[in-house]
């Protein structure tokens, strides 16, 4: 895709990054926004589902309390799943996120802790990231959006890049950081930008290499 994102992406994205802003009239107004907007209602599910990789159970179970009240959905059964199914998934979607950068990413977390390298492909890509129900370059967006807001730069350039390498268009990423930021202070949008502008520079001095 070449374009901005629909506006049923740009909803999506809208509750990633109000999840981030941990502010619960940003949440209710999002999630509103994206019922009534005709947003996929799964995906509006994984988009709350996937936070907690990033912000942590209370923040999910929180906003997925305020997302029963507001679309009066109720909760599905849960998805069947195994570990050695989820590693298999895992490894899949990780590679195809960090790409060439896979094996260097294992060695730098394994070399903090052996269990979180494990936890990192098997929870967060295989059973979490790898899930259907929101395409992977969607989610690279939200969770795109989502880092910018929470202003941590080392994982928002990694899935920055991520998205870029799940098949996001540059401007695709733009408008997700245009609609995450909405309302930011100066520093901190220089922050994000400075972040994106590095991550878009090395992805387009590649492709013009022919290696993008």
């Amino acid at each position: 895709m070449s374009g901005m994102l629909t506006e049923r992406e740009g909803l999506l994205v809208s509750v990633s990054a109000a999840l981030a802003w941990r502010q619960e009239h940003r949440v209710r107004k999002a999630l509103q926004k994206a019922l009534s907007g005709g947003a996929d209602l799964v995906a509006v599910e994984e988009v709350i589902l996937q936070s907690y990789l990033f912000l942590g159970y209370p923040a999910a179970l929180g906003a997925f309390g305020v997302w029963r009240e507001v679309s009066g959905r109720r909760a599905t059964a849960a998805t069947p799943g195994s570990w050695p199914d989820w590693r298999a998934r895992g490894e899949q979607v990780c590679k195809r996120v960090y790409g060439g950068q896979y094996d260097g990413l294992r060695e730098n977390i394994a070399g903090l802790h052996a269990d979180l390298a494990d936890w990192m492909v098997v929870e967060g890509y295989g059973k979490v990231l790898g899930r259907p129900g929101l395409e992977l370059r969607l989610r690279e967006l939200c969770i795109s959006a989502l880092l910018a807001v929470l202003d941590t730069p080392v994982q928002l350039r990694s899935h920055l890049r991520g998205a870029l390498n799940a098949g996001a268009s540059t401007a695709e990423v733009e408008d997700a950081l245009a609609r995450a930021l909405a309302g930011a202070d100066a520093d901190h949008l220089r922050r994000a930008h400075d972040v994106w502008s590095a991550v878009r520079g090395r992805w387009e001095s590649l492709a013009g290499a022919g290696s993008g």
